[in-house]
């Protein structure tokens, strides 16, 4: 499967951003989809996942509140709604997607996204 992420930008502090994951074909009702990113100079670091089968959701401890992953109708769009940024949150932000339940290591994610680039100016 082939995964595109999209809606990257620039934005003020306190602002807000959704990001979209949309995948090549349906993905199965045992995936999980998964949120990374990754700052300059930094190691990719895991930010929100979901679950197909049933719609549930872990966070990072530093997005939760804050963020928030969901799904679209269609079992090929993930959303990634990011409000009150900060600075902190400047990264290259990347979907994946693997077969089984939650995975907060990169390495257990099979399927990767180009990535999409959210710069959150002070």
């Amino acid at each position: 499967v082939q995964l595109q992420a999209s809606g990257g930008g620039l934005v003020q502090t306190g602002g807000s951003l959704r990001l979209s994951c949309t995948a090549s074909r349906r993905t199965s009702s045992s995936w999980t989809i998964g949120w990374f990113r990754q700052a300059p100079g930094k190691e990719r670091d895991f930010v929100a996942a979901i679950t197909w089968s049933g719609g549930s959701t872990t966070y990072a401890d530093s997005v939760k509140g804050r963020f928030t992953i969901s799904r679209g109708n269609a079992k090929n769009t993930v959303y990634l709604q990011m409000n009150s940024l900060k600075p902190e949150d400047t990264a290259v932000y990347y979907c994946a997607a693997r077969s089984g339940w939650f995975s907060r290591s990169v390495t257990e994610y099979d399927y990767w996204g180009q990535g999409t680039l959210v710069t959150v100016s002070s």
